[in-house]
């Protein structure tokens, strides 16, 4: 393909010569002879400060937000991130048209919600892809993923391997970042969903304002609107909002509704009311919050004109979900340990709250905050794991590029205003240890803050850490 003919879904001026263009990238480490090297202007790095490694490598072009003193061609162009999800659209054949492409927002809830409706869309008998937190996915085949919502790129990419494969519908966790760094620009979603906004990302976004601005451009990008109606930033998320939309809530008057709520250890069921049908739903993942998560599929799967029969079916025969509210095997140790990814706040009280209504013996809470992230929440998550815990271990989380122990400082201020009674253990290894070899008869005892992941994140580099396999070697129960 000819650099000009790469170039035409985007404006563009051509610096030089038209040449044969390859892929695009936009990691100058991944460039091949031929490609087009992307330099995206990013939070912490410059991509035009790589354009001279990219041509060494063997790029046959640059895209640029500003002219290189390099003998290369370039398409000069307003907005990189733009331009590069404009051409990979066009690269890869704009892979979207024909499918159905569902997104879910907010901080917390988007893993289980798309779990939910791909149970849904199975049950209707469509094909589905999925991409997510925890993995992406074609059916039952499985694509590792680095980050919720991939780069433009890889995005079409994935599209393209979707459509090739026969996909119906494309579920998607639409993040915060990608939307506000274009990785979703110029998709058009059939039902966009907002489950709900709570303090998170504030070390990117800076403002709430912000993070709320990001979040919405996802319903100016869909057709549909499904939106938790009980979230008290609703109301500023659908003014002006011109669009289809259904709501959901408890609290307040929505169009999707839920009564006669039954939290156990098994699960929640519960009455949801939708205009004159009322269902009886038995959710298996316990938890107010996987009410909200199934009005919330519910909405979105009626928006597309689901029937309810295969809502029912589908939420009610769904697996659970990894990372969330997982328990773990203990063998023949008479107390319980459930795995979640609860990193923010809100996530962390809705966990602990679940788990004190049904927890028979103490609730015992190991947690840490993650490095490199927005720091304000700390002392605030450390304040929730007092109130809701009976015992806390205090350890460390994906440091990252900080100090552990400055971590566990910023948390331990929220804890000593709790007054609950707690231990530090830095290694998060050892710190399961700890807890699994002082766990009482009867105790609830949750791991939180990692979830799915297998992996620690220590002075920028990655290293296996699965916590799954830990507590089955410490409790011998692999």
């Amino acid at each position: 393909m000819l650099l000009s003919e790469l170039a035409k879904p985007t404006a563009h001026e051509l610096l030089g010569r038209d040449v044969e263009a390859g892929e695009l990238q936009y990691n100058s480490r991944k460039v091949n002879k031929g490609d087009v090297f992307c330099c995206i202007v990013g939070t912490f790095a410059d991509g035009h400060e790589y354009a001279a490694q990219a041509v060494e490598k063997g790029a046959a072009a640059l895209v640029v937000e500003r002219r290189l003193p390099l003998d290369v061609p370039q398409l000069l162009v307003p907005n990189t991130r733009v331009a590069m999800a404009e051409m990979a659209a066009g690269y890869y054949g704009y892979p979207t048209k024909g499918m159905t492409i569902l997104g879910v927002t907010g901080t917390n809830g988007k893993t289980s919600t798309t779990y939910m409706l791909k149970a849904i869309a199975e049950r209707m008998g469509k094909k589905v892809g999925l991409i997510g937190t925890i993995r992406n996915m074609i059916g039952d085949i499985i694509i590792d993923t680095e980050r919720t919502t991939p780069e433009s790129v890889d995005l079409q990419r994935i599209f393209r391997q979707m459509k090739d494969e026969n996909v119906d519908v494309v579920i998607m966790e639409v993040s915060s970042h990608s939307l506000d760094q274009k990785r979703v620009h110029g998709i058009e979603f059939d039902v966009g969903e907002f489950t709900n906004l709570t303090q998170d990302h504030l070390d990117y976004h800076k403002t709430f304002a912000n993070y709320l601005a990001a979040k919405k451009q996802l319903f100016y990008q869909s057709k549909k609107a499904v939106i938790n109606l009980d979230d008290p930033h609703a109301a500023e998320l659908m003014e002006g909002l011109d669009m289809p939309t259904i709501t959901f809530g408890i609290r307040e008057q929505a169009d999707i509704t839920a009564s006669e709520i039954d939290i156990t250890t098994r699960g929640v069921q519960f009455d949801m009311h939708y205009k004159n049908i009322t269902s009886r739903l038995n959710i298996p993942i316990p938890g107010l919050f996987s009410v909200f998560n199934a009005m919330g599929t519910a909405a979105v799967a009626l928006s597309m004109g689901w029937t309810l029969d295969s809502i029912k079916g589908g939420l009610e025969n769904m697996m659970s979900v990894s990372g969330r509210l997982e328990p773990l095997p203990t063998g023949k140790h008479e107390f319980t340990v459930l795995l979640d990814y609860a990193h923010t706040p809100d996530a962390l009280e809705n966990i602990l709250k679940t788990v004190r209504s049904f927890a028979m013996g103490r609730v015992v809470t190991l947690f840490g905050c993650g490095g490199d992230r927005d720091h304000a929440k700390r002392p605030i998550m450390g304040e929730i794991g007092g109130r809701y815990s009976d015992f806390l271990v205090v350890t460390s989380d994906n440091p990252r590029t900080e100090q552990p122990m400055a971590i566990i400082d910023d948390i331990l201020e929220g804890v000593k205003k709790s007054g609950c009674e707690h231990v530090v253990i830095e290694n998060r290894r050892e710190a399961i240890r700890y807890v699994l070899e002082h766990a009482h008869k009867n105790d609830v005892i949750i791991l939180a803050g990692k979830g799915h992941e297998n992996y620690q994140e220590i002075n920028g580099g990655k290293h296996h850490f699965d916590e799954k396999e830990i507590v089955a070697e410490i409790l011998g129960t692999n």
